[in-house]
């Protein structure tokens, strides 16, 4: 691959990371109410995701999922449902949540130790429960790598451009709404309403993956 095409791919890759998902939300969201350092886990759950949807789309589900209608419909609809699991979810943690919570309070290490392996795992879901993004590698990949013969260095490398590029959207996302959550004066209403528009925004994201044909 000569470096004008490698430049290629990472010009259409950094557009498509930075372009705001369910990925960016989740690290952002978790961001703001957990930590930048929480958010690592969802981000690197969502980068493991990216590279199994890349995966699968060179091994040629992507196709199956561009053909048939039934198998791309059964993604979305499971796609869409553990959005909207998510939003309600994360609006009836707003509810039930205490008026004034005790920052200073330590968190027991096997609690903190679930809630890591749970972050990562749901960074994950995310990414491979999106129809749109296998559909995307389906796209893109055939343009720098011909379907007929498969180059496992050049995988490796369109691959690893893509997830780096997708780890550094949710840097900068993540920095972002570190950087506002210190600007910000913290209050247990202002903790509520931020859980309760994420997962509003993630309810909305599962509803408008049902309309995607």
């Amino acid at each position: 691959m000569t470096l004008s095409t490698w430049l290629l791919f990472l010009s259409v890759s950094l557009a498509a990371a930075f372009s705001p998902g369910p990925g960016v939300l989740m690290a952002i969201s978790t961001a703001s109410t957990q930590g930048a350092r929480r958010a690592l886990y969802s981000s690197l759950g969502n980068a493991l995701g990216v590279f199994i949807v890349a995966t699968t789309a060179v091994a040629g589900l992507g196709l199956v999922l561009k053909t048939s209608a039934l198998a791309f419909g059964a993604l979305k609809v499971a796609g869409a449902a553990y959005l909207i699991y998510l939003g309600v979810k994360t609006w009836r943690q707003a509810s039930a949540a205490p008026a004034q919570a005790d920052a200073t309070a330590p968190v027991a290490p096997a609690a903190a130790q679930a809630s890591r392996l749970s972050t990562f795992r749901s960074g994950l879901l995310v990414a491979v429960s999106n129809p749109k993004a296998i559909l995307f590698f389906t796209a893109v990949f055939p343009q720098f790598m011909p379907p007929d013969h498969i180059d496992p260095m050049r995988f490796l490398l369109l691959t690893s451009t893509f997830t780096a590029c997708t780890l550094l959207s949710h840097f900068f996302y993540v920095a972002c709404a570190s950087w506002m959550k210190r600007k910000v004066r913290h209050s247990a209403a202002r903790a509520r309403f931020t859980k309760r528009t994420t997962g509003a925004l993630f309810i909305g994201m599962g509803g408008a993956l049902l309309t995607v044909k």
